[in-house]
């Protein structure tokens, strides 16, 4: 049986290229226009809460269409391969974030110190530290799509991750920062899981059954969610350019930042796709959840990120840049780790016939 070959649309398979030039324009917007770039920053909710109000719109219309594509009625199917979700909520939870908490350390704090103070240092550490908390809920359907991934498998590990998201966020994130003794606000973390988590998938699952509930689901998937696609793609490149405009003296000051946070973000990437694809081989897991769950274990929900590391330390914020640079390396490390999740289909129990990237 023939099969097609299976791509990305031209903004997803680009998204770097296209990050890249929002990062070049928020940079010149920023030093071409310093008056502007400051009157949209001090736009908080409250004085000193580092809640955004642009932000805040542009993240949730990034999000909001992302939650209305999760049936969370596919936890019941968690029965029919419980080891490949264990596995992946295991890296996801108690590997990722504190292996970028060690990694971040080792960079920041001594690899990297002669070049950035110590207060940037732990800036950077609370970035990744942010990023790598926040497992993939968004582009995993992609980077799954690619390798020909079980599609219920991947809608139930979203939204299990999703719950989880829900209790786990706040308390490992906190410990990590305190540990590495960077301050945080436990009332504005508290604050960013409500704003970017909970409202947005308690309003996505009223809208999601009552449409269904009236249009079916085919008329959902098809005309509603399709018609956020654009909105979607806008909003994540209107934030870039607006954080970037926000980081501008900061780039251009220390340009190779972006370089160093990148380091560790690229290893940890690397080191948990690879923990979670050696586990699923080693207790047999067919490589149709195997390759889905080693792409979830490595990606990051990089729009909570980015709203968290704001809300707590402000767009301007060296936290902020760091979850930003988690975005540009994204989409290259993540097709790199679909081909080596495809090449390697052989070392699993055949499922499938391969896809192209």
């Amino acid at each position: 049986m023939t099969t097609t070959s299976k791509r990305m649309n031209i903004f997803e398979r680009y998204l770097s290229i296209w990050v890249a030039v929002c990062m070049v324009a928020g940079v010149v917007l920023g030093k071409l226009f310093p008056g502007l770039t400051a009157a949209l920053s001090a736009m908080e909710f409250a004085d000193g809460s580092h809640v955004n109000v642009p932000i805040v719109v542009l993240i949730w219309l990034m999000i909001f269409p992302m939650m209305l594509k999760i049936d969370f009625g596919s936890i019941l199917q968690v029965g029919k391969n419980p080891k490949g979700l264990f596995i992946t909520l295991f890296v996801n939870w108690m590997v990722k974030p504190f292996s970028m908490f060690v990694l971040g350390w080792l960079f920041f704090k001594i690899v990297f110190a002669q070049w950035i103070t110590p207060a940037q240092a732990d800036q950077f550490m609370a970035g990744v530290i942010i990023l790598a908390a926040a497992p993939c809920t968004a582009m995993v359907f992609v980077w799954s799509y690619l390798t020909d991934g079980d599609p219920a498998y991947t809608l139930v590990q979203v939204a299990v991750n999703d719950l989880l998201m829900l209790v786990l966020f706040v308390p490992i994130v906190g410990l990590l920062l305190g540990v590495s003794g960077v301050p945080v606000n436990y009332d504005t973390l508290i604050l960013s899981v409500v704003l970017f988590v909970v409202l947005p998938l308690v309003v996505a699952y009223i809208i999601r059954r009552t449409l269904i509930a009236s249009h079916g689901l085919d008329w959902f998937n098809t005309r509603f969610v399709a018609l956020f696609q654009p909105v979607t793609v806008v909003a994540l490149l209107v934030t870039l350019m607006t954080i970037f405009a926000f980081q501008a003296e900061n780039i251009t000051e220390k340009a190779f930042f972006v370089v160093l946070i990148a380091i560790p973000i690229l290893i940890q990437v690397y080191f948990n796709s690879s923990l979670v694809y050696g586990l699923m081989k080693l207790f047999k897991v067919p490589h149709n959840v195997a390759s889905p769950g080693a792409l979830i274990g490595a990606s990051n929900f990089f729009e909570l990120a980015v709203a968290t590391a704001i809300a707590l330390y402000g767009p301007g914020s060296g936290a902020a840049l760091a979850t930003v640079v988690g975005v540009l390396v994204e989409v290259p490390v993540m097709l790199s780790v679909c081909t080596i999740c495809n090449r390697t289909r052989h070392w699993f129990p055949a499922t499938h016939t391969a896809k192209q990237l």
